[in-house]
C-alpha cells in the first residue's frame, strides 16, 4: 500500500475573521497548543486525515498585515516565508471584505500558493452584501470558497480546493498582483536588477518581494539581505537608500506610506468589481446590541451582572457533580481501608493520595463550568466588549488600555498573562502590567474559594466568590495607580480596540476551548498536586508517634468488641443503624489519632512556627501550613487542608465540617480567601515575572503582594471582630 501523502496548510487572517473557528472545524480535538519558538504567541497545530492525505494545519496568529510591527505579524510572516507551507488559506471576513483584502494582497506578493475562504458568508448575506466569488478569483488568479465556520459549511470544499492547489504542480501565478505607480515600479525594477548583478548566490526570498520590502524599509528583510549578500550588502543598502530618497522627493512622503495607499487603491478597484450592497436599509444587529451593552451608564452594571451570574452558576450547578466525585473518592478511601491491613502504605494512600488529590479533584466540574462561560463570552464577541468597558476605567487609574488584555488572561492562568505583557510597547507599561496582573484571581485559586465559601456562606457562596474576584480587580487598579504615581511615572498611551460582530457560538468550539484550559488542571492533579500531597503527608506523618499507634489500636479493639456484642444482640432491623454508628466511632477515633500525630510531626513544628503570623487572621497553624504549601501551586492549599485537618472523608462537605470543628469562623474564612487572592503567586508565575522584569522587580512583587495580603486579611478579620461579626 502506498504511504499517505502529507501536506502542510497554514491558516492566515485578520483577528475576528473566524480563523480559529475554521481551524477547530477542521481539526476538532486533534490539536495541540503551545508557543512559537522564542516568543509567547500561542501556536495551534492540528493533524487530520482527509481525502487520502495526512494534513498538518497551522493556525497562524491573527494579523491585519505582514508588516513586522508586532510579534504576531513577524511570526505569521516568518512561517509563510521560511517554513514554506504547501498552501496558505487566507480566512477573509466576507462582511468586511475591504479590510481583509489588505493582508490578502500582501500574501499574493509572496511566492506561495494562496486560497481565499470567504468566511461568515451568512452574516454578509444578512447585511445585504453580495460578493462575486468567481470574479474575485479571476481578478487575483486564485481559488475562492464561501464558508460558514461555526456551521462547518464549505469546510470540506475548502480542504479539497487546498489539496488540489497544493498538488497542481503549477507555478505560483505572477500576474494579478498589485501594480504600483510608474515611479515605484521603476524603483522596484532597478533595485531588483542591482541585487541580481551584485549577489551571485541565492537570495532568501524572491527578488521582487525583496525589492518591495527594502523600499518599505523593512528592518528584518534588510538584516537578512545583508547577511545573505555578504560583502556587497552595504552597496545594496546604499542603493536602497538612494532610491528611497528619490521616491520621497517625488511624492513628498515616505515610500512605505505611498505603497500602502496604492495597495488600498488596488483593493478599491477590486471592491467595485466584485461587491454589491442591497439598497434596502438593513439593521446592524451588533450595533443595536452595543447601544445597550457598551453604554456608558448601563454597560458596566450589565458586565458586573454577567460576571456575578457566571460565578453563581459555577457554584450552584457544579455542586451536584462535586457531590458525586466526592462520594467516589470517599468510597475509594473506605475500600482501601477495608481491604488493606494497617500499614504506612495504607496511610499514604488514604491520608496522602486519596485525601490530597481527592480534595482538589472534586472541583473539576466548577473549573469546567467557569471555562465554558469564559469561552462563551469569547466566542460570542462579548469579551471584547468587556475589555472595552474596562479600558475606560483603567485609564482613570493610570493603567495602559492594552494592559487589560493580559490581565483578562490572568483569570485563566497568571503565567501566560504575565508573558503576554511583552506586546506592550513601553517598558514602564510592561513592568506595571506584570506587577498588577497576579492580583487577577486565576483558576487555581478557585478550589480554595469554593471550599471556604461553601463551608461558611452556603447559599451566598457565589456572591462571596464574585466579591473576591472583584477585590482582586480593585487592588490591581489601586496598585497600578500607586505605581504609576511613584515607581513608574508616565502617561498611558491611547488604545484602539476592535469590537467584532456578535456571533452565535458553536458548541463544538466551546467544548474544545473548555477542554484545552481544563486539561491543565487535570495534568496538575496527576503531577504537582499529587507530589505536593505526598510531601505534606510525609512531613505530617513523621516522626512516627508509637504510643499513639498503640493507643489507637487498643481503643479500636475495645470499640469493636463493644459494638459487636450490641449488634449481635439487636433486632435485624436495627443492626444497620448500629453498624453505621460503629463506623462513625472508628472514623472519629482515627481522626483523633491522626490529629495527634500531625501535631507532633515535622509539619506540626513548621506550623507552630508560622502560627504567630497567621493568628491575627483567625487562622490556626494548619491553615498557615496550607498557605505556605500554596506557594508551589494554589490548588495544593486545598489538598494540604484535606490532609492536615484530618477530614474523615474526602468530599468538600467533609472538609468543611472539619474546618468548622477546628474552630475556623466565617470571618476567618473570608480573611483566608483574601490572603490566597493577594499573596505571592505560584512559583511558575514568580519565575515568569523574573524572566520579564528581572530579579529586582520579582523580589518587589513577592514582598509587596504578600505584605499587602497580610494587611488586608488582618484588616478583614480584626475589623470584623470590632464590628461584632464572627
Amino acid at each position: 500500500m502506498p504511504s499517505t501523502k502529507h501536506l502542510t496548510i497554514a491558516l492566515a487572517g485578520n483577528p475576528n475573521s473566524g480563523k480559529t473557528t475554521i481551524f477547530n472545524a477542521i481539526t476538532g480535538t486533534r490539536q495541540k497548543v503551545g508557543n512559537w519558538p522564542g516568543v509567547t504567541v500561542e501556536k495551534k497545530e492540528g493533524h487530520v486525515q482527509r481525502f487520502g492525505y495526512e494534513l498538518t494545519v497551522i493556525d497562524l496568529p491573527g494579523t491585519y498585515s505582514l508588516t513586522p510591527f508586532s510579534i504576531e505579524e513577524i511570526v505569521a510572516r516568518d512561517f509563510v516565508l521560511d517554513a514554506r507551507p504547501d498552501v496558505v488559506i487566507d480566512i477573509i471576513d466576507a462582511s468586511n471584505l475591504e479590510r481583509s483584502l489588505y493582508l490578502a494582497t500582501q500574501l499574493r506578493e509572496i511566492d506561495c500558493k494562496v486560497l481565499f475562504a470567504l468566511n461568515m458568508a451568512d452574516l454578509a448575506r444578512n447585511n445585504g452584501v453580495r460578493i462575486d466569488a468567481a470574479k474575485l478569483g479571476e481578478l487575483l488568479d486564485l481559488p475562492v470558497v464561501f464558508t460558514v465556520g461555526n456551521r462547518q459549511e464549505g469546510v470540506d470544499e475548502l480542504l479539497r480546493k487546498a489539496i488540489d492547489l497544493a498538488e497542481s504542480g503549477a507555478p505560483v501565478p505572477q500576474k494579478r498582483r498589485v501594480r504600483y505607480s510608474q515611479d515605484i515600479e521603476t524603483a522596484i525594477g532597478r533595485l531588483r536588477t542591482f541585487i541580481k548583478e551584485k549577489v551571485t548566490g541565492p537570495l532568501p526570498y524572491n527578488s521582487r518581494w525583496t525589492a518591495i520590502k527594502l523600499l518599505e524599509d523593512d528592518r528584518i528583510v534588510r538584516e537578512r539581505i545583508l547577511a545573505a549578500a555578504g560583502p556587497v550588502g552595504p552597496a545594496i543598502v546604499a542603493e536602497t537608500d538612494r532610491l528611497r530618497r528619490q521616491l520621497a522627493d517625488r511624492y513628498d512622503d515616505a515610500p512605505e506610506i505611498v505603497m500602502t495607499d496604492e495597495r488600498y487603491g488596488f483593493i478599491a478597484g477590486i471592491m467595485r468589481e466584485v461587491l454589491t450592497t442591497a439598497r434596502r436599509q438593513r439593521v446592524d444587529m451588533s450595533r443595536t446590541i452595543d447601544k445597550v451593552l457598551t453604554d456608558r451608564f448601563f454597560g458596566f452594571p450589565i458586565f458586573v451582572f454577567f460576571i456575578w451570574a457566571m460565578f453563581q452558576l459555577t457554584f450552584s450547578l457544579g455542586a451536584y457533580p462535586m457531590d458525586w466525585i466526592g462520594a467516589g473518592f470517599e468510597a475509594l478511601g473506605a475500600l482501601i481501608q477495608r481491604w488493606m491491613p494497617e500499614s504506612l502504605l495504607r496511610d499514604l494512600l488514604v491520608d496522602g493520595v486519596v485525601a490530597g488529590v481527592g480534595s482538589v479533584a472534586v472541583f473539576l466540574p466548577n473549573i469546567l463550568i467557569l471555562f465554558f462561560c469564559i469561552s462563551l463570552f469569547e466566542d460570542t464577541g462579548y469579551m471584547a466588549r468587556a475589555a472595552f468597558l474596562m479600558d475606560r476605567i483603567m485609564h482613570l487609574v493610570g493603567l495602559h488600555g492594552k494592559s487589560f488584555i493580559p490581565m483578562l488572561m490572568g483569570f485563566g492562568c497568571n503565567v501566560p498573562a504575565v508573558m503576554a505583557a511583552r506586546t506592550l510597547e513601553s517598558e514602564k507599561d510592561r513592568i506595571l502590567t506584570v506587577l498588577v496582573t497576579p492580583f487577577m484571581s486565576c483558576s487555581a485559586r478557585l478550589p480554595v474559594y469554593l471550599v471556604l465559601a461553601g463551608t461558611f456562606f452556603a447559599q451566598r457562596a457565589g456572591t462571596v466568590i464574585f466579591g473576591i474576584y472583584l477585590l482582586g480587580i480593585v487592588v490591581a487598579m489601586l496598585s497600578g495607580r500607586l505605581f504609576r504615581k511613584t515607581l513608574l511615572p508616565g502617561a498611558d498611551a491611547p488604545f484602539v480596540m476592535e469590537l467584532p460582530p456578535y456571533r452565535m457560538p458553536m458548541l463544538k468550539s466551546l467544548m474544545i476551548h473548555m477542554w484545552d484550559r481544563a486539561r491543565m488542571f487535570i495534568q496538575k492533579m496527576g503531577g504537582v498536586i499529587l507530589v505536593g500531597a505526598v510531601i505534606v503527608w510525609v512531613l505530617s506523618s513523621f516522626p512516627r508517634q508509637v504510643d499513639y499507634q498503640q493507643d489507637y489500636g487498643a481503643l479500636r479493639e475495645a470499640a469493636e468488641s463493644r459494638w459487636v456484642e450490641q449488634i449481635a444482640a439487636a433486632d435485624p432491623a436495627r443492626r444497620p443503624v448500629l453498624e453505621l454508628a460503629l463506623s462513625r466511632e472508628l472514623a472519629e477515633l482515627r481522626r483523633q489519632q491522626r490529629t495527634e500525630q500531625i501535631a507532633q510531626s515535622y509539619m506540626g513544628r513548621i506550623g507552630k512556627t508560622l502560627e504567630p503570623l497567621v493568628a491575627p487572621m483567625g487562622i490556626d497553624w494548619r491553615g498557615g501550613v496550607a498557605l505556605l504549601s500554596g506557594v508551589v501551586a494554589k490548588e495544593i492549599v486545598v489538598s494540604t487542608m484535606g490532609v492536615l485537618y484530618a477530614a474523615e472523608t474526602d468530599s468538600e462537605d467533609a472538609l468543611g465540617r472539619a474546618l468548622r470543628a477546628a474552630g475556623m469562623t466565617p470571618l476567618a474564612g473570608l480573611a483566608m480567601m483574601a490572603f490566597v487572592l493577594l499573596y505571592i503567586p505560584c512559583l511558575a508565575t514568580v519565575a515568569a515575572v523574573r524572566r520579564e522584569t528581572g530579579n529586582k522587580w520579582m523580589i518587589f512583587s513577592v514582598v509587596y503582594s504578600t505584605g499587602l495580603a497580610w494587611l488586608v486579611a488582618v484588616g478583614i478579620y480584626q475589623g470584623g471582630r470590632l464590628l461584632g461579626l464572627s
